[in-house]
């Protein structure tokens, strides 16, 4: 049979996740660190940040694979305790520390659950596909809840940092509304309604999307898509000196001192010096 011409063969779909997109609206430097270089350069010491987000995640997904009688706010806080992650801390001292604002951070968060009202799907991968890309991530809970025209679903994402966020911050996150277009085509229900919910303060940041807006962050999607496919296609054929930097270059702004590898990239040494591994959680 002969062969299509090159023009002519479909398009390969480039399959991503929200976190790879991201890296590469950051930096395409890290980018490339991160999912092209292998083996890939040093990263520098765990976070503890990273941690500390970790622990919370796992003790919320956790508690709700318990029996419904057994979810309660001190089996919350054991199981918080029972997975701690101490990776990143300065001492024992500030780890104990942080674990137990975790802790206090966790059991009042299952205060307002009600644990007979399950989820649909707890860290529940999602996927979905254009003719374009094919993209999959991971929700960290997804609801089902009443609505106007019957059940919808809901996309739930805990957030443990110290930033304070916004509906805007809902509004705008590719990912929330990625999460939303997979979780309505797999499970055929209505999912428009995204949260951001920030355990340190117990605010709600909430975002009601509409069909068209959800179609605009998938073209969003596809466009970034584009770009990180012809750079991974420039670097399998060949790239060498001032020819990465072109196809990759760095974006150096404050996130460089948060960056796993900073110690390898010159431009983000020269904006910003290396955080210490806990400076994200410091705690007296």
């Amino acid at each position: 049979m002969d062969e299509l011409p090159f023009a002519e063969r479909p398009r390969r779909l480039y399959s991503c996740t929200p976190s790879r997109l991201n890296a590469w609206l950051d930096c395409p430097r890290r980018y490339r660190m991160t999912y092209l270089d292998r083996p890939p350069p040093p990263k520098g010491p765990p976070w503890a940040h990273n941690s500390f987000g970790a622990s919370v995640h796992n003790a919320l997904a956790n508690w709700w694979k318990l029996p419904e009688r057994e979810r309660t706010v001190d089996a919350a806080g054991r199981l918080l305790d029972g997975g701690w992650i101490t990776e990143g801390y300065r001492d024992e001292a500030q780890s104990a520390a942080a674990r137990a604002r975790a802790r206090e951070m966790v059991e009042r968060y299952v205060t307002h659950l009600d644990p007979a009202d399950e989820p649909l799907g707890v860290e529940r991968t999602v996927a979905t596909r254009t003719d374009r890309i094919a993209v999959s991530g991971r929700i960290d809970r997804l609801d089902r809840r009443p609505g106007p025209q019957g059940a919808e679903l809901v996309v739930v994402d805990y957030k443990t940092g110290r930033h304070v966020l916004t509906d805007d911050d809902a509004r705008g996150s590719l990912a929330l509304a990625l999460y939303a277009v997979a979780a309505q085509r797999v499970i055929r229900r209505p999912c428009h309604r995204v949260e951001l919910h920030h355990l340190p303060t117990g605010e709600v940041a909430v975002w009601e999307h509409t069909d068209e807006g959800l179609a605009r962050q998938l073209r969003r999607a596809e466009e970034i898509a584009e770009e990180c496919a012809s750079a991974d296609e420039a670097y399998r054929s060949g790239l060498s000196g001032e020819r990465v930097d072109a196809v990759f270059p760095p974006r150096p702004g404050p996130l460089c001192a948060w960056c796993d590898y900073l110690r390898q990239c010159p431009a983000g040494a020269a904006v910003a010096e290396p955080r210490e591994p806990w400076a994200g959680i410091e705690t007296s």
